[in-house]
């Protein structure tokens, strides 16, 4: 049994995988299915989206106080804080990203950039869409792996939608009972766009077999070392900037092993604390899993519904977000 200590899950409700009975220990019961996702691959990618590059200032090295290797050249972070909206254009219950028409969703992630701009003034925001583009399925799907994958129309559209607020772009995975290693291949050609990043969920990472969303999965320092040699490769072979990695976690066994990630010059990290709850909550859930097993950058996650269930019936705001320590680098709205 989990902890009642633990943050609800980050798949309950918004990130359900289609199909699958939700444990009653950190899902919310009263959730329903998410409707399943297109078949996969079954459209024509559109063509390839131009390069977008945001200018970024080099960081000084000495006030490079973050863990790992100094940024090269056209890093984001720390020089930036970015600012992303989570979800599947898909589906209106993975998160705002889709929830809303994309001109709406594009007003309203311009509203919450300049709700962080002014609570930092001193911190650049890069606005950000975070789009899941391997989905965890609650049944077998192809190949058995309890997987979904995106088509790359989705994808481009993403791109197009981020071209119009000059964001960046993070494809979300969610492997099931497949692996990195099978997953992040079918992604090269976007991954090495200079704008195009990662985020990789351990949550639907079923690596001794299960259905996504009955258990928590887990990733190892080892899956997490293969992402991001996979990444840096891709810098260093198409000579653009690092890379961005993003791990979702808010539980102690999602990440295994964490001393053991091997921190690149080409890619920079972010743990991202994944859960929903009330402030004291995700505030612990940030210090026990997040600053207490530093990697490099820190994320923290605000859930539009979730967040505001109980008392006190609010999102936390940027300044309470600002006041944890280290500082969030990454904010992901879902």
């Amino acid at each position: 049994m989990l902890s009642a200590l633990l943050l609800t899950s980050a798949c309950s409700e918004d990130r359900k995988p289609a199909n699958t009975v939700m444990a009653a220990e950190h899902r919310d019961s009263t959730a329903t299915a998410a409707p399943a996702l297109p078949a996969p691959d079954t459209m024509a990618s559109a063509a390839e989206t131009p390069p977008v590059t945001t200018p970024v200032a080099e960081t000084p090295t000495e006030t490079y106080t973050y863990p790992g290797p100094k940024p090269l050249a056209g890093a984001i972070l720390p020089q930036k804080r970015i600012l992303a909206f989570y979800g599947n254009p898909l589906s209106k219950r993975m998160g705002i990203l889709g929830e809303l028409p994309p001109e709406q969703m594009l007003q309203k992630l311009d509203e919450e950039v300049a709700h962080w701009a002014k609570a930092d003034s001193a911190t650049p925001v890069q606005p950000a869409l975070h789009a899941i583009v391997v989905t965890a399925q609650g049944q077998p799907s192809a190949g058995g792996k309890y997987r979904l994958r995106m088509t790359h129309k989705m994808i481009d559209d993403v791109l197009d939608m981020a071209k119009k607020r000059d964001a960046i772009v993070f494809l979300d995975v969610q492997v099931g009972q497949s692996t990195l290693q099978e997953e992040l291949p079918a992604l090269e050609k976007y991954l090495k766009m200079p704008q195009v990043h990662l985020g990789i969920d351990a949550e639907f990472s079923m690596k001794n077999g299960g259905v996504p969303g009955r258990k928590i999965g887990s990733f190892d320092a080892a899956d997490i070392n293969f992402a991001t040699s996979f990444l840096a490769d891709l810098a260093k072979a198409n000579n653009i900037p690092p890379k961005l990695l993003i791990v979702h976690r808010f539980t102690q066994g999602m990440i295994t092993n964490s001393k053991d990630i091997k921190l690149r010059p080409e890619v920079q990290v972010v743990m991202h604390m994944d859960g929903w709850g009330g402030p004291p909550l995700k505030k612990d859930t940030y210090r026990r899993y997040i600053k207490n097993e530093p990697v490099q950058f820190t994320g923290f996650k605000l859930f539009y519904k979730n967040d505001t269930k109980k008392p006190p019936g609010r999102l936390m705001t940027p300044e309470e977000v600002l006041a944890l320590d280290p500082k969030p680098m990454y904010i992901q709205y879902q």
